[in-house]
């Protein structure tokens, strides 16, 4: 069976859908799986195994230029090359009118959220299978669950995996005890002080480690020399392709993030991660696995480098201790 699966967005959102697939692999190994996302995302669905054939899109490039004939012939383009594969099943994991409208460009049945239970329930008149799904539960779970019940199988909710492992890169931190931070956020409500950054990297030196950081936009950029700047260990990688800052996460020791998709990767990475939320319930999306976890911002405070800290150490710990009883 040929299943194409449509998430296009975002990097968050891609990465929640691998325990899903995982899911699949063990209760039907027969399947197969290609994947529609947003191109931006298309080295992220690249880092799982399962995954055979990516196909790009760009909405968010095609909006902006609707009327152009370019736009249009990579649409065009888009229809054609799913359509000659031929798909068994087409599962729009995104519940959105986007997601829906491309997974109809394949010409398959299309499985997806019911109306009570799709983020946009407008998206639930283009599929064939509509199958309900809380919308309380973790955004993970509620993949798991709509992979499930469209595929005939029960997910293992004793288990969680996701499948990928950091790529293949440079190794410019080697047997250097690294913590990543991840400070770049897309919403101003999620991002963290500056100086809270800065006294974080601070405590980390003391600690021993090596704090590192990037930017991917001029705003992140003054972040990231601020704290350099003030700590003078911190290593600042310049902007890279996605693929090159996901090796670099991945061999870190710690990650200590925004609520941001590099945060979610390293948590699917197997990392200790400490996830900040300021205006985001990570109840629905935040971070899952065995050594990651979330502080979330009470009302009228915030959460301090301390109490980072402190929960950083308690996961390393954890992970260590683990890996000891491993062997």
């Amino acid at each position: 069976m040929k299943v194409l699966i449509v998430k296009t967005s975002s990097m968050g959102d891609v990465i929640h859908t691998f325990p899903a697939i995982e899911d699949a692999r063990r209760a039907r190994p027969g399947l197969s799986f290609d994947w529609c996302v947003e191109e931006a995302f298309a080295g992220i669905v690249a880092l799982h195994p399962a995954i055979q054939t990516i196909h790009s899109v760009a909405i968010r490039r095609w909006r902006r230029k609707l009327l152009e004939p370019g736009t249009w012939r990579e649409v065009i383009g888009l229809r054609r090359a799913l359509r000659d594969c031929r798909y068994d099943l087409v599962l729009d994991a995104q519940g959105l009118l986007k997601s829906a409208l491309v997974a109809r460009l394949a010409a398959a049945p299309i499985a997806g959220f019911d109306r009570s239970s799709a983020r946009e329930p407008s998206a639930s008149l283009f599929y064939g299978h509509r199958y309900a799904v809380p919308r309380g539960l973790h955004a993970i779970e509620r993949t798991r669950r709509l992979f499930g019940l469209a595929l005939g199988y029960e997910p293992d909710f004793s288990r969680l995996e996701s499948g990928i492992t950091p790529p293949a890169g440079r190794s410019i931190f080697v047997g250097e005890k690294t913590a990543f931070l991840l400070h770049g956020t897309s919403r101003e409500d999620k991002k963290w002080p500056v100086a809270d950054w800065i006294e974080t990297a601070r405590l980390l030196v003391n600690m021993g480690m090596t704090p590192v950081t990037t930017w991917s936009n001029d705003r992140e950029q003054a972040v990231a020399e601020a704290i350099a700047r003030a700590i003078s260990q911190t290593v600042v990688v310049p902007r890279s392709p996605l693929a090159e800052i996901a090796a670099d996460i991945g061999g870190s020791a710690l990650v200590i993030g925004a609520d941001t998709g590099l945060t979610h990767l390293a948590s699917a990475f197997g990392l200790p991660t400490v996830a900040i939320f300021l205006a985001t319930e990570p109840g629905l999306t935040g971070p899952r696995g065995p050594f990651s976890s979330t502080l979330l911002a009470a009302p009228g405070r915030s959460v301090t480098p301390p109490e980072v800290i402190a929960e950083a150490e308690r996961l390393v710990e954890r992970q260590t201790l683990g890996q000891a009883g491993g062997r």
